[in-house]
């Protein structure tokens, strides 16, 4: 009879740890044991194997897991290593479960992150070719041209990324302000952008990601409602199954 096993990071990721990249850097770093060894990169997990991080057993999960979306403050750092970065999200959040940012958002910039610890529908949204919308609100240094608006939008080729930018929809508010909606996540990308074009960026915040949108006080956070969580598995569908929104409890906006 065969053996039901389980890839070690897909393991952690469903235990609510990590997501199955932070998982690959811990394995890759020698932090996880499974039962007492270090195990190879793509090693499988037995039903009964010991899995351990840093010295700490990684169990089955036991209880729902948790959907949250976070006004981040600008200087905080989008890292769940508290032990390197002090003003990291994870102390400041300091929810009673552990959770992980999914995805990104620089320490200049403030604005929507959403937290779980779902490892599996962190990958589905991370996936680039799953094209999800992000939306900002950005303003810069001098006065915004037609030409800026056109050229963000039509894509800049960003030389020490060696990429090209997706096209994206670029809208002027003000002489100095414009929003912008990508369906790309490189690194540092509005700021490249507007510096390839000779604008420094002042201030940047994150409005939207797909159906959610910011609507809580800086620094605060709040559970995804029912509705929201269904929304967003429906776009995200195209990957494999997520978790039952049923279990929601929506509860006011909290440090």
């Amino acid at each position: 009879m065969s053996e039901n096993l389980t890839r070690l990071n897909k393991y952690l990721s469903e235990a609510g740890y990590c997501s199955r990249r932070a998982a690959d850097r811990l394995i890759d770093a020698g932090r996880v044991t499974i039962n007492d060894v270090v195990p190879e990169m793509g090693t499988k997990v037995a039903s009964e194997d010991v899995v351990k991080v840093d010295g700490e057993i990684i169990g089955e999960r036991k209880q729902d897991f948790v959907y949250l979306a976070f006004n981040k403050p600008v200087g905080i750092v989008c890292t769940t290593d508290t032990r390197v970065e002090k003003d990291n999200i994870i102390d400041y959040i300091n929810y009673p479960k552990r959770i992980f940012p999914i995805g990104r958002l620089d320490k200049p910039s403030e604005g929507l992150i959403l937290m779980t610890d779902d490892g599996d529908i962190v990958n589905k949204i991370l996936r680039a070719s799953n094209n999800h919308e992000k939306e900002y609100i950005v303003t810069v240094d001098q006065p915004i041209s037609q030409t800026f608006v056109e050229r963000m939008a039509g894509g800049i080729y960003l030389e020490d990324l060696g990429k090209r930018t997706k096209k994206c929809v670029v809208k002027k508010i003000d002489k100095f302000t414009f929003s912008i909606i990508l369906t790309q996540g490189l690194n540092r990308q509005i700021r490249r952008m507007c510096d390839y074009l000779n604008y420094e960026v002042q201030t940047l915040k994150r409005v939207r990601i797909m159906n959610i949108k910011l609507d809580m006080p800086l620094g605060t956070y709040r559970e995804l409602t029912k509705e929201e969580f269904k929304t967003l598995t429906k776009l995200i569908s195209e990957s494999t199954k997520t978790y039952d929104p049923d279990h929601l409890n929506p509860r006011k906006s909290r440090r």
